[in-house]
C-alpha cells in the first residue's frame, strides 16, 4: 500500500524502550522525523533503523521543539505523536483517508486512551482526552507553554474516532515522579500569568477534582484503578496550587 503524504513528528530524550513500537505504528506515513534532545541511550539508532530522519537539537521546551519538528517536514499535514504513544490500525486507516481527501479542516482531535494499573482507562479525566495531533502546519501550530502544550488551529477542527494509545506510566512511582515534574512547571506557568493560590484553591479544588473524576467521570466503574487515578488526579491539583502558593512567598 502506498505511503500517505503525511509527516509524523516525534520528540525524544532517552526513549529507547518506547521508540521502536511507536515508529512501527506509524509506518504508513510518507515521512517520519524524530527530533532528539541528545539521548544517552540508543533512541537515535533505533529510530534510524526504522527509517526515520533523526535531527539532534538541544531542548528549548515542549512547544518550541514540536514546532521545530513540524518545520522540518516535507509534507504540510503533520501527525504529532509522543514516543510513549501508539497509533492503532483503525486510527491509521482513518488518518490515511482524511489526508488523502485534502480536507478543508485545519486539524483533527484524536481520542487518547491510557494503559495504567493493568487496564485501559476509559473513565476519569483521562478519557476521551481529545488531542489535536493531526493538523495542517500552515493553519495550526504549538503556542508556547511550559507544560500540557497543545495545538492551536486557525480554522475548523474535526474529530476522529480511532484511538491513540498512551503508555504514560511504568508504575505508580513513575506516575508520581511525572506529576511532581509537571506540577512544578504548571505552578511556574500560573505564577508567570499572575495567578495566586489561597486556602480555597488548596482545599476546594482538589476535592472537586476527586468528585469529578470518581463520580461524574465514572472512575468508580474502574474499581481500585479508578479510585487510585481519581486520588492522584486530585493530588495533582493540590500539588500545583501548593507549589504556586510556595512560589509566591517572599524570601527573607
Amino acid at each position: 500500500m502506498p505511503k500517505v503524504p503525511l509527516t509524523v513528528t516525534v520528540i525524544t530524550l532517552n526513549e529507547a524502550a518506547n521508540i521502536d513500537a511507536c515508529l512501527a505504528s506509524v509506518d504508513f506515513a510518507g515521512e517520519v522525523i524524530v527530533v532528539d534532545s541528545g539521548s544517552a541511550d540508543s533512541t537515535a539508532e533505533i529510530a534510524r533503523g526504522r527509517g526515520a530522519r533523526v535531527v539532534t537539537r538541544e531542548w528549548p521546551g515542549y512547544s518550541a521543539q514540536k514546532n521545530f519538528a513540524a518545520d522540518q517536514a516535507s509534507h504540510d499535514w503533520i501527525l504529532s505523536v509522543d514516543a510513549d504513544e501508539r497509533v492503532t490500525p483503525a486510527l491509521a486507516e482513518e488518518v490515511r483517508r482524511i489526508v488523502e481527501s485534502n480536507p478543508a479542516e485545519a486539524g483533527y482531535r484524536i481520542p487518547r486512551v491510557t494503559f495504567h494499573l493493568g487496564r485501559w482507562i476509559r473513565t476519569t479525566d483521562w478519557y476521551p482526552d481529545p488531542q489535536l495531533r493531526l493538523y495542517h502546519r500552515k493553519r495550526a501550530n504549538w503556542p508556547v507553554k511550559l507544560v500540557h502544550e497543545s495545538v492551536a488551529a486557525t480554522g475548523t477542527v474535526g474529530r476522529l474516532a480511532g484511538e491513540l494509545q498512551h503508555f504514560a506510566y511504568r508504575d505508580l512511582s513513575h506516575h508520581y515522579a511525572t506529576m511532581d515534574r509537571y506540577t512544578t512547571l504548571a505552578a511556574e506557568e500560573m505564577r508567570a500569568n499572575g495567578r495566586s493560590a489561597g486556602f480555597f484553591d488548596l482545599t476546594l479544588h482538589p476535592w472537586a477534582a476527586f468528585m469529578r473524576n470518581y463520580f461524574l467521570k465514572r472512575g468508580v466503574l474502574d474499581g481500585v484503578p479508578g479510585f487510585i487515578i481519581s486520588v492522584m488526579n486530585s493530588y495533582y491539583v493540590f500539588l500545583k496550587f501548593a507549589k504556586l502558593w510556595a512560589l509566591n512567598q517572599k524570601r527573607p
